[in-house]
């Protein structure tokens, strides 16, 4: 997308940058088409720079102290801002007092404000009346699309023409979405031509260009929502395969996501994202993660497909002990183990030519 149509945005992450409440504003720093990251709000990392704090790279975006600092500094440089997006993604997605207050002064200053949280600010009256006296847009990612636009699932499915993946993960904001769009690219590379399917909020932030808000659907039409979206992908791109970005984890107590991913988009493969660090599922002290054998062996159960490699989410490891349980985990389920941004993708994607050496005819 071209940058002069892209607006100028600030992210509001206060608190929460380089926390797993955080991801939505990291995979806007590390990706995004649809808006130009200016600034990143977190009074807690001001000063730093937020792609060398996320992943050890500069990449010149600025973290500031407030919006109104965001805001001073953009006119500061003649290139005002249009935009807010809410990078939170706290459990249960809602906003509390004080990041409200942040808001209503990004509508005061007439900044437009897209939101992915489960609580919608566009049926806050108070914020509602600042947006309409400056005249910005309030927009709920997340709110449940009318019933008479939804699809039920029709087994359109089997006129998908390619090979579908599924990237999985082991437990919520543990780097599934991430991992996705990097395979995207590390297919791009090795020659087939792939398209992204997302599923939540932040992907949509992103940019993606097929894409579905799992969690904010009625039961009913999840699977045909991600039946219509995946078919969405073949007929318009024809891609040589098409990644399915996963949502929570098959086995997690809050987030049991990936049973309707497997069940409607009917993958050839998983690529499943791990955190060996985590000893509980993110966000819910008390609950053990599952083992990692007998969340593979659930998947491959259920979707009667393999878990074609593992990629790994390092958070808490030193370098030398995550190649150690990288080697370590790859030695017991004789499949390709890497951590993506310090092996790169090119093993998963040979471990996966199998699955996409042939391809159906609609």
């Amino acid at each position: 997308m071209n940058d002069k149509k892209r607006p100028r945005t600030v992210v509001y992450c206060e608190g929460a940058f380089g926390t797993t409440n955080g991801k939505t504003a990291h995979g806007l720093v590390r990706r995004s088409e649809r808006y130009q990251v200016d600034f990143l709000v977190d009074s807690q990392q001001a000063g730093l720079d937020a792609g060398e704090l996320l992943d050890g790279k500069a990449t010149g975006l600025p973290i500031v102290a407030s919006v109104d600092e965001a805001v001073d500094r953009a006119r500061a440089a003649d290139a005002p801002l249009q935009q807010l997006v809410v990078g939170l993604a706290p459990d249960g997605g809602r906003l509390d007092a004080i990041h409200r207050t942040q808001v209503a002064r990004a509508l005061e200053l007439g900044l437009n404000v897209d939101c992915g949280l489960h609580d919608l600010l566009s049926e806050d009256p108070a914020l509602v009346a600042l947006a309409t006296k400056s005249g910005a847009r309030i927009r709920d990612i997340r709110k449940p699309p009318p019933s008479d636009q939804l699809h039920f699932f029709e087994g359109k499915i089997e006129e998908v023409g390619c090979p579908r993946i599924a990237v999985l993960g082991t437990d919520s904001a543990v780097g599934k979405r991430t991992t996705a769009w990097m395979l995207i690219d590390a297919l791009g590379s090795a020659g087939h031509r792939a398209a992204f399917v997302g599923t939540g909020q932040t992907a949509w932030l992103q940019g993606a260009r097929h894409c579905l808000i799992l969690d904010s659907l009625i039961n009913d039409f999840v699977a045909g929502e991600i039946e219509h979206v995946v078919h969405q992908a073949w007929s318009e791109e024809h891609p040589d395969v098409i990644i399915v970005e996963g949502q929570g984890s098959l086995l997690h107590p809050a987030y049991p996501g990936g049973f309707e991913i497997l069940a409607a988009a009917r993958p050839a493969a998983i690529v499943l994202q791990h955190a060996p660090a985590r000893v509980c599922y993110d966000g819910f002290p008390g609950h053990p993660v599952h083992p990692l054998s007998r969340q593979i062996a659930a998947l491959e159960l259920v979707a009667d497909r393999p878990v074609a490699a593992i990629t790994i989410n390092a958070a808490g490891l030193e370098r030398s002990e995550a190649q150690l349980i990288s080697q370590s985990l790859a030695e017991r389920f004789s499949i390709p183990v890497v951590d993506p941004f310090r092996d790169g993708l090119g093993a998963v994607v040979e471990a996966l030519r199998p699955h996409l050496s042939h391809r159906e005819t609609a």
